[in-house]
């Protein structure tokens, strides 16, 4: 048994995350997908999907929904995917979080939960110009 991983992400963006991680790595967990949330798209119809989606992932060991941006839809239909099964959402997925997943992807879902989040702030490193501060 291992973690399910869904992306829950404004359109495009965990499609494109989860084709680069692929290409990076050539192995990634079989039980990940990605739904992208449409900006127009019917709120109940949207979470019914989202929740097919997730059991689908579930082997009984939970499932870490990676999102995009805190607060908005695709973050909120994740938050509400949490009361329905055992999920850990983690916001702000960016390529160096899903890798990090991805190589951690039999930890159980605390582990890997935590291992989102230290992926995704390892991944942010700011560089400035000479003379410049941050």
């Amino acid at each position: 048994m291992s973690t399910g991983i869904l992306l829950v992400t404004h359109p495009g963006i965990g499609d494109t995350l989860l084709e680069n991680a692929r290409r990076l790595l050539g192995d990634c967990p079989a039980r990940v997908r990605s739904l992208g949330i449409p900006l127009d798209g019917e709120r109940e119809q949207l979470m019914k999907d989202a929740l097919t989606t997730a059991r689908a992932l579930d082997d009984g060991s939970g499932i870490l929904i990676l999102t995009d941006a805190f607060g908005a839809t695709p973050s909120n239909i994740a938050c509400e995917l949490t009361r329905e099964m055992q999920a850990n959402v983690v916001s702000g997925l960016n390529l160096p979080m899903l890798i990090r997943v991805f190589n951690y992807s039999d930890d159980d879902l605390a582990a890997l939960t935590r291992k989102a989040e230290e992926g995704g702030m390892r991944g942010i490193q700011v560089s400035t110009a000479p003379g410049e501060e941050a």
